[in-house]
C-alpha cells in the first residue's frame, strides 16, 4: 500500500516538474519584456516563471486526472456485465 501511494507521489511530482519544464522552455518564445516598462528583465523572468508554474501544473493535473480516469475506466465496465 504505501509502495504505491509513494510511486503515485513520485509520478505526480515528476509528472509536474516535467510540465513546468516544458511550459518554461515553451514561453521562452514569447517576449515578456515587451509588455512591461524597459529595464525590468528580472521582472520579466519572474513573470516568466510564475507563468510556467501554473501552465505546468494545469497540463500535468489533467494529464494526471486523464490517466487516473483511464485507469478505473475497467471497473465501469466490468461492473455493468
Amino acid at each position: 500500500m504505501y509502495t504505491s501511494m509513494g510511486l503515485s507521489s513520485l509520478l505526480t511530482l515528476l509528472s509536474h516538474l516535467l510540465f513546468i519544464a516544458i511550459s518554461f522552455r515553451l514561453l521562452t518564445a514569447v517576449r515578456f519584456d515587451k509588455f512591461l516598462r524597459p529595464n525590468h528583465v528580472g521582472e520579466s523572468r519572474l513573470l516568466l516563471l510564475f507563468i510556467a508554474i501554473a501552465l505546468g501544473y494545469l497540463v500535468s493535473s489533467f494529464f494526471l486526472s486523464a490517466l487516473e480516469a483511464s485507469r478505473t475506466l475497467p471497473y465501469l465496465l466490468r461492473s455493468n456485465l
